[in-house]
């Protein structure tokens, strides 16, 4: 399921059945972590505006507080923001996330863009969440307007459907 709002500026949302485009981002410790290296495992993908920011920290430690929604579906989740991985690494350790948060600062919005969802006039990766089977196929996504905070209980649902 994709909101209305499909993709920031025209960028296209992978298709729901379609394969995930591939990433490697550095975790916040600088150890890369790509997408096609997690094949055999489900992974939820959750891109997010800014580290530190009030809405981006009461959605994930809502993620963090659920973790084991997660765990007992098996899906490895993955928060993914343009910010360094120095700023990832203060804001893991401070909220105690429990999961890896992935930069996407250089090359710029690079993985943002290729799920459609990086905004060029912000700089920033717009609130896109992406399921991604253990097959490396899309399974379902949502995509939010700046402001608004994804649902707990739209994942919830997308992890049981897997």
């Amino acid at each position: 399921m994709t909101s209305p709002e499909a993709g920031v500026r025209g960028a296209a949302v992978p298709e729901i059945g379609r394969p995930a485009p591939d990433l490697e981002l550095p975790d916040a410790h600088g150890t890369p972590v790509s997408l096609a290296g997690l094949r055999g495992t489900p992974v939820a993908l959750v891109f997010f505006p800014f580290a530190f920011s009030g809405l981006c920290t009461g959605e994930l430690c809502e993620l963090r507080d659920n973790i084991e929604d997660f765990e007992a579906a098996g899906v490895r989740l993955l928060g993914i923001s343009c910010d360094p991985v120095f700023t990832l690494r203060a804001w893991g350790e401070q909220e105690g996330f429990g999961f890896d948060l992935l930069s996407d600062f250089w090359p710029h919005g690079t993985a943002a863009r290729a799920y459609g969802v990086f905004d060029e006039g912000q700089g920033i990766a717009s609130r896109g969440s992406f399921l991604v089977d253990a097959d490396g196929i899309v399974r379902w996504s949502v995509v939010n307007p700046r402001g608004q905070a994804r649902s707990l209980g739209d994942y919830r649902a997308a992890l049981a459907s897997l």
